[in-house]
Formats: C-alpha cells, sequence, structure tokens
C-alpha cells in the first residue's frame, strides 16, 4: 500500500453525511432496501468499509473464529466461495475499499479471507492504510448504489449492525462517490494483499472480553454479507 495525500483538496465530503437528510431503517428494513437496490442498481456499485472490529453473529465461520477454532473458521469461510460465485454471476458485483491498520484485529484477519474470497468470486476490493483516510476521520461506513443513492450503516457499540441511512441528496452522495472512487483506484489489490500480509499471520488472538461482549449468541448458519 503506498501513502498519498488527501484525494479531495482540503474538503471533506464525509463530513456532510451525518448532517445529511436520511430515512432511518432497522436492520430487516435496511437489508430489504438494500436488496431492492440492489436489484435495480445499473453499476457500478461501491462500499467504503473504515471500522477494523465487526461482529458478524450470523457467520458460522466468524463464530469459530470467535470459539479460537481457526482452522474450522478457514474451512467454514471456504465453503461459501462456491455460492458467493453464484451470487455475483447474477448479481452486481460490489467495488469496496477496505481501510486498514496495523497491527491487524482478528475481526480483520477474518475478513480478509473473506475478501479474498470475494475477489476470486468477482467481487474486487482493494486496501488503503489508515493514514491515506485520517484527514477524513471519523469515516462513515457506506453503501453507495450512484451519485444520488447512498446508505450509511449503522453498527451498535460493539460493532453488530442495527440498520442504515437513505441517503438521497445528490450534494451529498456525489461527493463521497468521488472520493471512494479515487481511493479504489490508489488502493492494493486485496489479493496481493491478502497473500503478503494475512495469509502468513499466526491464527488470530480472541479474548474472553471480546466474546463477552455478545454473551447469547446460539445459532450457527453461514450466510454471507454482500
Amino acid at each position: 500500500m503506498t501513502e498519498h495525500g488527501t484525494p479531495a483538496g482540503h474538503t471533506n465530503p464525509f463530513a456532510a453525511v451525518a448532517h445529511a437528510d436520511g430515512l432511518i431503517l432497522d436492520a430487516p428494513e435496511y437489508q430489504a432496501g438494500f436488496d431492492r437496490d440492489h436489484a435495480r442498481c445499473a453499476g457500478p456499485m461501491w462500499k467504503l468499509e473504515r471500522a477494523q472490529v465487526f461482529y458478524e453473529p450470523d457467520v458460522a465461520s466468524w463464530r469459530a473464529m470467535m470459539d479460537g477454532d481457526w482452522a474450522g473458521s478457514l474451512a467454514l469461510a471456504d465453503r461459501v466461495a462456491a455460492p458467493l460465485a453464484d451470487y455475483f454471476r447474477r448479481h452486481l458485483p460490489v467495488t469496496r475499499v477496505r481501510v486498514v491498520e496495523f497491527p491487524i484485529t482478528a475481526y480483520l484477519q477474518w475478513e480478509m479471507h473473506l475478501l479474498a474470497l470475494r475477489a476470486a468470486a468477482g467481487s474486487p476490493c482493494r486496501v488503503v492504510p489508515a493514514a491515506r483516510v485520517a484527514a477524513f476521520d471519523p469515516v462513515p461506513e457506506l453503501v453507495i448504489f450512484s451519485p444520488s443513492l447512498m446508505y450509511e450503516v449503522l453498527y451498535d457499540e460493539v460493532g453488530g449492525g442495527r440498520g442504515g441511512r437513505r441517503i438521497t441528496e445528490p450534494e451529498v452522495v456525489g461527493p463521497c462517490l468521488r472520493v471512494v472512487e479515487q481511493l479504489f483506484a490508489e488502493g492494493e489489490d486485496v489479493l496481493r494483499f491478502h497473500e503478503r500480509e494475512i495469509v502468513p499471520m499466526p491464527p488470530p488472538v480472541v479474548t474472553d472480553e471480546m466474546r463477552a461482549a455478545l454473551p447469547a449468541y446460539a445459532h450457527r448458519t453461514e450466510e454471507f454479507r454482500v
């Protein structure tokens, strides 16, 4: 990954996101809206991820990682390769920018394997260092469908998804899209980053404190997130 200056001069288009008018949706409403807009999207479709820790309680491979079963986690992750490839044969791929901090968190170490699988299935991702977006922090988590439609994805205090805000103001969405496009153009391909930085790492360390954040989880499915 290379270091660069601020992509849009001295302005920060992400600062306008918090103040934009947006329809607040809970998790089921957000997923339904996302699915509808994804089906209608003519492309390209963009996603920006900044946070270094999320909780994915519906994903069996994440649960296995949290249980300390790294080999099992990777085996379960590999099972989604074929469903992902099938999904992206029928749907517009998501073009993703993933911000990365060092040292790599346990979550990010796990997610990078999934992002590499996604990239191999046809959903491209490029990695940018946190220093690249430092002038923009706090950077929101965004899904952008067009210059006039995006979602700010919302999370709870432990990084679990709680819904999103549907924003349709072109004067807010357009500048965010331009920065995300530039970040992607500058980023490093996730497959290269994964091979160099992630594959050689030892299994992630998962602490009791991390597990205690979601004490009641029990079910184990294997739903991948688009």
